[in-house]
């Protein structure tokens, strides 16, 4: 099997910063960043594909590989509705996911969000936890869903939301109960993702705040 990574949300904060660390593993010998504009990359193994995420069943034959690597993502904002949201945050992800199934990807590996449950009454986290019943159930021989909560690293563009809670929380947090929700890094959470795809594990785990990084490596 072709030793390639897919890679969807290439140019986010995480995304970015995991082709970054893909293209320096030696365990990967090609890399294809799926992105809705141009986005070149210095490393000769990144191969950059410019999709059209509505039509994204005409693009099956780039999800071929031994990795799909999936951060989409957007927020109401941006997207300009819960309903645009949701578009990105679980139709597309989801026809990817079954790309990926259908092309052979062996170990699938998707950013979701800590308190992500289909029952839940909060859209996002709604969207989030019926993404991961949908990529449970598909053929894959591994799925690694990772739970960060606020992510923090710099941005093309301004969340101002993220930016209060990335002032706010990490105070809030020191307090007992609450460190579960403290912010993470994206770029920390790319290199457990780099981690994870170099070593053996079962078919379905899931990845929580304090497994992605200990104490020890908490954004002061």
């Amino acid at each position: 099997m072709s030793a390639t990574a897919i890679v969807i949300g290439a140019t986010g904060l995480v995304g970015a910063a995991l082709t970054d660390r893909l293209a320096e593993a030696p365990h990967i010998e090609k890399i294809i960043t799926l992105t809705r504009r141009p986005a070149p990359h210095a490393s000769a193994k990144v191969e950059n594909r410019v999709a059209d995420f509505a039509r994204l069943e005409d693009y099956g034959e780039l999800f071929r590989g031994r990795w799909l690597f999936s951060c989409l993502g957007t927020t109401r904002r941006q997207a300009g509705s819960i309903e645009a949201q949701r578009q990105v945050d679980l139709i597309m992800q989801q026809q990817a996911a079954e790309l990926g199934a259908r092309g052979g990807i062996s170990h699938y590996l998707l950013v979701s969000s800590s308190g992500a449950s289909a029952q839940s009454s909060n859209p996002y986290l709604k969207m989030k936890g019926e993404l991961e019943e949908v990529v449970r159930a598909l053929p894959y021989e591994r799925i690694s869903i990772f739970r960060p909560s606020l992510l923090l690293g710099e941005r093309n563009h301004l969340r101002l939301g993220e930016k209060l809670g990335s002032w706010i929380l990490p105070l809030l947090c020191t307090l007992p109960g609450l460190r579960r929700f403290r912010p993470i890094r994206g770029d920390q959470v790319a290199e457990k993702m780099v981690q994870v795809s170099t070593t053996p594990g079962p078919a379905l785990e899931f990845f929580s705040l304090d497994e992605v990084f200990p104490d020890k490596n908490v954004p002061s």
